[in-house]
């Protein structure tokens, strides 16, 4: 059945429109503040010169009425920063709804996340159901502004979650569904870009053992600096230049002693710490919002810590990292010679790690789980029809109706009813080309990921258990491995044949196994693995062109049902509705195809 696009959708895409135009009022608004103070600051400035030169230069009026136009210009300045940071804010939200929009209108594709880095080239299903890479799931769901938050949601999409978590993830996105105002202030905060921090470099850096942790050579170097800015001080007003020389001696003495820990210090934290500002802006308005799940609860549990908030320690250590860097700035240079600047933040820096570095694991991880569920509510909101699926323990199932791909548009979804179990564990898929059976096994394994990861379904409804996932759809040949594309196939049979040992059971989605060989073998192999995974308790489907798979069926063991989708051929032109009947395929339009784009049969 072709499905609408519903009442319910449209509402979430006008919604979204109202707030686009709301936003580029508010844009156009601040881009005119924009433009009128550039051009206040610019009058100001040459009110300031003709200050100068009637002043100075005609003695028209004393001198100190150049503090006015000086004074509205640094005014100026700084009421210019705060309407260029509400610009950039109202862009950036402008930009959260045409992602929004764009989803809606399936005009996502190539816009996100092309990496594929997060699976294995073994991975048993992540290229076959297009989970990573353009085009793909991870594409359509990720919203995460961190690498972490991001690696997060792919991994939930790679490994199926047991039923207490799935559980646990459906009453948070419940919860989160409708917080589309919190899922728009999480888009604003920090800068345009998304955070590049490395979770596992953060981690190493803030576990690793401390390289400055004596505290009386601390306090000797808070000495030598303190002694050598009071001798800085001191000598314009008659102590002389001997006491300055004498400390800068001692203390660049000491900084030469402590050089390599001190290196080793300041090398490491700027390694592992690049973008601290929107890691701390998330963990602030996480520690603010009211939760109200056990699962969103419990990780905002794990922000509460003894003294200073999460976000402030990281602003802390942002605000270190900002004055060590004023060392670099050439007036400043000097300074920073005599106060032992390297050396002094060195020692805090350490002091920061010592006290929160342990920490910085859970932070991430909070950060990185709430950004994971925040993009599976975004897809629960875009997305008002797509239940939640029931998950049962008692038996091995997967049971839907009306069951669509995720990566189609809604409105062009044709949908079909699909029940595996216990009576019934195989489906032999037969058809033409083109016809639907590919798109119908990628649907049932991303709904399966997508129910594993406790989101939403595209179906009516769905039933299921945990289930594994091994798919065989687009095996291909590896050049720099030396295997061959068939090579390649009975390696990953294999792997899902392994697979259905072990536990919990497997969902199984083979799209026209071993055509690689001729069609003796392949009828034999394809029978012996089906019978193999029916055997070990294994629940799918099995595509194919050979009707003679089709006498599966009739082994009662086997649990078998043929289905087909069927074809037809009207003006030399195929034409499909992909609703999925019952039975084998009666008909092959192949010959009258090839006659119809004038080959000679």
């Amino acid at each position: 059945m072709e499905i609408e696009a519903t009442g319910a959708h449209k509402a979430v895409h006008t919604e979204y429109v109202q707030r686009k135009q709301q936003r580029e009022e508010a844009l156009a608004h601040h881009a005119r503040q924009d433009l009128a103070l550039s051009r206040a600051r610019v009058a100001t400035a040459l009110g300031a010169i003709l200050t100068i030169w009637l002043a100075f230069g005609q003695h028209l009026f004393s001198g100190w009425w150049l503090a006015v136009p000086l004074l509205g210009f640094l005014a100026l300045v700084a009421w210019h920063d705060r309407v260029i940071q509400r610009k950039r804010r109202a862009q950036r939200a402008v930009a959260f709804y045409e992602e929004g929009l764009r989803r809606l209108e399936h005009r996502w594709q190539g816009r996100g996340i092309k990496e594929t880095i997060y699976a294995p080239a073994s991975h048993p299903y992540a290229a076959d159901l297009d989970i990573l890479g353009s085009g793909s799931l991870l594409e359509l769901l990720c919203t995460a502004r961190t690498r972490g938050g991001e690696r997060c949601l792919a991994n939930w999409l790679l490994h199926g979650a047991d039923p207490v978590t799935i559980l646990a993830r459906q009453e948070a996105l419940a919860d989160l569904r409708d917080r589309l105002d919190f899922r728009e202030e999480l888009a604003l905060l920090g800068e345009e870009t998304r955070s590049e921090i490395t979770p596992e470099t953060l981690t190493e850096w803030g576990e690793a053992p401390l390289a400055l942790s004596s505290k009386s050579l601390r306090a000797v170097a808070a000495l030598l600096g303190a002694g050598g800015g009071l001798a800085a001080i001191l000598w314009p007003v008659g102590l002389g230049y001997l006491p300055l020389i004498v400390m800068v001696v001692l203390g660049q003495a000491f900084a030469v002693w402590l050089r390599k820990p001190v290196l080793r210090t300041l090398r490491d934290v700027d390694r592992a710490v690049r973008d601290l500002a929107l890691l701390s802006a998330l963990l602030g308005r996480l520690e603010c919002e009211p939760f109200h799940t056990p699962l969103l609860q419990a990780l905002r549990f794990n922000l509460d810590t003894e003294g200073l908030p999460p976000s402030t320690q990281i602003r802390r250590l942002q605000t270190l990292l900002d004055f060590l860097d004023l060392q670099r700035n050439i007036f400043f240079a000097l300074i920073a010679l005599v106060l032992l600047w390297p050396v002094q933040f060195a020692f805090a820096i350490e002091a920061w790690r010592q006290q929160n570095g342990p920490r910085l694991t859970v932070w991430l991880r909070v950060v990185s789980e709430l950004e994971a569920l925040s993009a599976l509510a975004n897809y629960a909101y875009e997305n008002p029809d797509n239940p939640f699926p029931e998950i049962v323990e008692e038996e091995t199932c997967f049971v839907a109706e009306g069951l669509g791909h995720p990566l189609l548009p809604e409105e062009q979804t044709i949908r079909n009813d699909i029940a595996l179990g216990n009576r019934t564990q195989l489906f032999v898929v037969s058809g033409s080309n083109m016809s639907g059976k590919s798109t119908l096994l990628r649907a049932i394994g991303v709904n399966t990921v997508m129910a594993l990861a406790g989101a939403p379904v595209r179906a009516k409804r769905l039933r299921l258990s945990p289930l594994q996932i091994g798919a065989s759809l687009r095996t291909l040949d590896s050049l720099q491995g030396g295997v061959s594309r068939f090579y390649a196939e009975i390696l990953r049979l294999n792997q899902i044949v392994d697979m259905a040992k072990n536990s919990p059971p497997l969902l199984f989605l083979l799209d026209e196994i071993l055509h690689g060989t001729n069609s003796h073998d392949r009828l034999i192999g394809a029978e012996a693995i089906a019978r193999s995974l029916v055997r070990q308790g294994a629940i799918g489907l099995i595509t194919t062109h050979d009707l003679a798979l089709a006498r599966i069926e009739t082994e009662s063991d086997l649990r078998a049902v043929n289905v087909h989708f069927e074809d037809q051929l009207l003006d030399g032109k195929m034409s499909f509705d992909y609703h999925l009947r019952p039975g084998v395929v009666a008909k092959s339009n192949a010959l009258e195809l090839m006659r119809a784009v004038g080959l000679d049969i």
